[in-house]
Parts: C-alpha cells; structure tokens; sequence
C-alpha cells in the first residue's frame, strides 16, 4: 500500500514524503517531479509555455503511474484533487493523507516571490491561497482518509504522527 500525502502548496507534503520514506524504508516519489522529467521542462515552465489544461493532462498520466507502484510513499501536486480520476486512482493502491496548514502557515514557506506558477489572476500570493484553498479544502477533505492539522508541527512531528496514525491502522509496523 502506498502513502500518499495532499494539500496545499507549502503544506510540506514533499519534505515529509521524503522523511516518511526514510523512517519507513519505503520508495519516495514526487509527482511534480515526474511530471517535469516526462515534459523535460521545469513545471513552471511548462505551465507557462503549454497551460495549466496541458499540465493537468500530464499530471493524470503520472498519477496513473504511480497508482500502479506499492510500498512508495508518494508526494502529490498541490491541484492533484482537482480532477475526481487522479483521487480515485491514488487510493485504489493507497491511503490518502491531507496535510492541513492555515494560509497564515504557508504563505512564509511559499514566499510571495515563488518561483512556482500563479493559479489565480489575483495580485498577492496571500489571496491567491485564499482564492486556492476555498475551492480545494472540500476537495481535499473528500479525498482525505486522515488530516492532520499541521499548524506549528515541524516536518520530522508530522512524519512521526503520521507513522503513528498508520500503525494504528496496521499499515505499518516499526
């Protein structure tokens, strides 16, 4: 079974993905990542030169993929609930985690000058996450099979309480 971490960008879905892997001695996978090596172009880039329909596209095929992987802790595209597919693709093999963070959290992980591609037309980043999370956080807590409010918790809390969410799930034994 995979773990497949959602939420907003800056949640810290890569970063725990990443410890999570580690600790539980599991593949680690980044769909943002993937989805660059399959474009050959950074995902700011593609967006920019292609669209967000095209990125999404691109995004369906990978999560395809990776639904088809076991044992991987898998880090998702902050948009990948955006399309009804990729959720039930994702938990056929997986159990879904939502990362929660109020938009005071992860606006100063984002920065207002990320390097990351607009969603939105609005003029600050802070009411782009606005605009963002009211139409993604349904999204995100259907699809959710736990959420953790990671509000004040470091990376290395979150991957621990995941661990032991999952354990008592017996997905997991440490």
């Amino acid at each position: 079974m995979n773990i497949v971490l959602i939420g907003m960008r800056g949640s810290g879905k890569s970063t725990v993905a990443k410890m999570l892997a580690k600790k539980l001695g599991r593949k680690y996978m980044e769909l943002d990542d993937e989805i660059a090596k399959k474009a050959g172009a950074r995902i700011s880039e593609v967006v920019e030169q292609q669209g967000w329909n095209y990125f999404r596209v691109r995004e369906a095929e990978v999560v395809e993929e990776a639904a088809a992987v076991d044992n991987t802790v898998i880090s998702t595209g902050g948009g990948v609930v955006l399309q009804s597919k990729n959720v039930q693709a994702l938990k056929k093999n997986g159990i879904c985690i939502f990362l929660s963070a109020p938009i005071e959290e992860l606006l100063p992980r984002i920065g207002e000058s990320s390097t990351r591609p607009r969603l939105t037309g609005a003029k600050t980043m802070k009411e782009e996450l606005e605009k963002v999370w009211e139409e993604r956080k349904p999204l995100y807590e259907k699809a959710a099979d736990e959420t953790i409010d990671t509000t004040g918790m470091k990376p290395k809390d979150i991957a621990e309480e995941i661990v032991q969410r999952l354990k008592k799930k017996h997905i997991v034994q440490i």
